[in-house]
C-alpha cells in the first residue's frame, strides 16, 4: 500500500507575501511495517520566477481595488491589512486625505492640592453658567481640584439636566487642564466621607471679593477635605479683582462652556433657516408667568390672573418680595415690558415691519391674545417651535435649560438682540455679543420709555415726538464699547460683569 504525503516549503526568508515550492513525500508500507521511505522534490512545470511574477499581479490588481473603495472605507481599511499590501508611494496620499488634525490639549498645571470644592448651582440656564465660571476662578486661585458642578433641578423650571446634558464636559475638563484641575466625581474614599456627613457645607457670602474666600472658604478646605458651596448665584464681587482671575471667568464662559453637540447643531440649523429667509431680530421678551410672579408686575393683566400670578409668588420660599406694588415697581422700570409695550418701541425705533423677529422666551404668559399688538405690528414673527419639526425638538421638551441653550446660541446670531427685560439672559447675552465683536444690542430704558409711553397714551404727545424721544434715548445703547460703571457698597445696582466683560474685550479706537 502506498500513502503519499503533500507537504510546504518556504524559501526560509519568513515573508508571507512569497511563493512557496511544493515537496512530496512517500512511504511504502508492508505488512504492519515500514519497508522502505523515499522522499524527492517535484519541481512544477512552470518556473518559481513566473509563479512570483503571477502572485504579484494579482496582489496589485487586489491593491487597486481597495484603493478604489478607499474613500468608501476609509484608510483603516488598508491599515489593517499586512504590510505587504501598503503601497510606499500611496500611503502618504491616503494620510493626508484621511487623518484629522490632532487636538492639541494645555499641558496640566501641578499644584498642592488643597481640597476638594463640590458645586451645588441655583437658578435659570444663565445664572448657573456665570456661576460655574465664577466657581472655576475661585478653584483656580485657592489650589484646589473642582468636581463638575450640579445644576439646579428643584427651581421653578424642575429641569433634570446635569452638566452633562448641556454642557461638552470632557471640553470643560480638558481646556481648563492648564488652570485647575477639574473632576467628574470625588475620589470614593472622599466620595464616603462626604455620605458619611464628614465634609463642610454652605452658602458663601453674595458679591464677595476673593479675599473672602482666602480668609473663610481655604480654613475649611484645608480642614474638612471637601466643602460643598450650596449657593453659587452672584458670589463673586464684579469689580476689586485681579486682572487674572477677571480673565479666566471670560476663558471659562466664551471656551470652555461650549454646549453639547446635539444643542450646537439644532442651534446652527435654526440660524441656517432664519438666515436663509433675511436678517433677523432676536427679542428676548421675558413676559413669562415666573418673571410676572417673581417681579409682581401685574400690568395690563386681570384679576384673576393678578391672583394666579400672586399665589405663586408665595408658593416659593426662596422668593423673599411678597408684597409688591407693580405700578411703582413698573415706574422705577423694574418690570418687564409687556408685549403691547414692546411693539409701540419697536416701532418707534423705526424697526423694519417685514423683518423677522424671533421670539427667544418660554411661554408668554396670556399666549396668543397677549400676543395680537406685537403680530399685527410685526406680522414675521418666529419661534423654534415654529421653524423646526416636533421630531426636532422632540428630546428638548421639559428640559427647560436645554431649550433656553438653543434661544441663546440664536441669540448670539442675530442681527439685532433686543432684551425687553435685564434678566441673566440678557445680560450674559450682552456681554457675550460684545465679547464677540460689539454687535448691536439695544439695551431699553425701561424706566425713561414707561414715563413716555404713559405721555404718548394719554395724548400728551404725538407719535412723531414719541418716536422722537424714544430714538433719542437709545443712540448710545447699542453695545457699544464703555466702561461697567462701579457703585462701591451697592453691587447690585452696579453694571455686572458678565454683561461687559471689559478687561477681556479687544481694544477699540474709542478707550473705554
Amino acid at each position: 500500500m502506498m500513502l503519499l504525503r503533500w507537504a510546504k516549503v518556504s524559501d526560509g526568508k519568513g515573508d508571507h507575501c512569497d511563493s512557496e515550492e511544493m515537496e512530496m513525500g512517500f512511504n511504502v508500507l508492508g505488512a504492519a511495517e515500514v519497508v522502505k521511505s523515499k522522499r524527492f522534490i517535484v519541481r512544477p512545470r512552470i518556473k518559481v520566477w513566473m509563479a512570483r511574477a503571477l502572485t504579484t499581479v494579482i496582489i496589485w490588481t487586489s491593491v487597486v481595488q481597495l484603493m478604489a473603495l478607499g474613500e468608501f472605507w476609509g484608510p483603516r481599511l488598508l491599515k489593517s491589512m499586512p504590510y505587504c499590501f501598503n503601497h510606499p508611494d500611496a500611503s502618504p496620499a491616503v494620510a493626508k486625505v484621511h487623518v484629522p488634525a490632532k487636538v492639541v490639549l494645555p499641558p496640566k498645571r501641578i499644584y498642592k492640592n488643597n481640597g476638594y470644592l463640590l458645586v451645588s448651582c441655583n437658578g435659570g440656564l444663565n445664572q448657573m453658567r456665570a456661576a460655574i465660571c465664577d466657581m472655576v476662578a475661585i478653584a483656580r486661585h485657592l489650589n484646589v481640584t473642582l468636581i463638575v458642578p450640579e445644576l439646579d433641578k428643584t427651581s421653578f423650571w424642575a429641569d433634570p439636566s446635569e452638566f452633562q446634558d448641556i454642557f461638552d464636559v470632557d471640553n470643560f475638563i480638558a481646556s481648563l487642564r492648564d488652570e485647575v484641575r477639574i473632576l467628574k466625581q470625588l475620589p470614593p474614599r472622599l466620595k464616603r466621607r462626604v455620605e458619611l456627613g464628614l465634609s463642610h457645607s454652605l452658602p458663601p457670602i453674595s458679591w464677595s471679593d476673593i479675599s473672602y474666600y482666602e480668609k473663610q472658604i481655604l480654613p475649611l478646605l484645608r480642614k474638612h477635605k471637601v466643602v460643598h458651596l450650596n449657593r453659587t448665584d452672584a458670589r463673586l464681587a464684579n469689580n476689586g479683582l485681579p486682572l487674572e482671575i477677571q480673565k479666566l471667568r471670560c476663558r471659562v464662559n466664551y471656551n470652555a462652556l461650549r454646549f453639547t453637540s446635539q444643542i450646537e447643531d439644532l442651534g446652527r440649523k435654526i440660524v441656517r433657516i432664519l438666515r436663509e429667509r433675511g436678517p433677523f431680530l432676536v427679542l428676548h421678551l421675558r413676559y413669562e408667568m415666573d418673571m410676572l410672579a417673581f417681579s409682581g408686575c401685574t400690568q395690563g393683566c386681570d384679576s384673576r390672573e393678578v391672583e394666579e400670578l400672586t399665589r405663586m409668588r408665595y408658593a416659593y420660599p426662596w422668593w423673599k418680595e411678597k408684597v409688591i406694588n407693580s405700578d411703582l415697581k413698573r415706574k422705577d422700570g423694574l418690570c418687564p415690558l409687556t408685549p403691547e409695550e414692546t411693539a409701540l418701541i419697536l416701532t418707534a425705533l423705526g424697526i423694519d415691519r417685514s423683518v423677522q423677529i424671533y421670539i427667544a422666551a418660554g411661554e408668554i404668559y396670556g399666549g396668543d391674545k397677549r400676543m395680537a399688538s406685537l403680530r399685527a405690528a410685526f406680522p414675521n414673527l418666529v419661534r423654534k417651535e415654529t421653524l423646526l419639526e416636533p421630531s426636532d425638538l422632540m428630546y428638548f421638551q421639559n428640559h427647560s435649560s436645554q431649550m433656553a441653550a438653543l434661544d441663546y446660541l440664536v441669540s448670539l446670531e442675530s442681527d439685532i438682540f433686543i432684551p425687553t427685560y435685564d434678566g441673566n439672559m440678557a445680560k450674559v447675552v450682552e456681554g457675550h455679543r460684545r465679547f464677540i465683536g460689539f454687535k448691536r444690542t439695544i439695551l431699553l430704558d425701561r424706566r425713561h420709555l414707561v414715563h413716555l409711553i404713559d405721555q404718548y397714551t394719554n395724548k400728551s404727545l404725538s407719535w412723531d415726538e414719541f418716536s422722537l424721544e424714544v430714538k433719542k434715548a437709545h443712540a448710545n445703547r447699542m453695545g457699544s464699547p464703555k466702561r461697567r460703571v462701579v457703585i462701591p457698597d451697592r453691587p447690585k445696582e452696579e453694571d455686572y460683569f458678565y454683561a461687559n466683560p471689559q478687561e477681556c474685550l479687544p481694544l477699540q479706537d474709542e478707550p473705554l
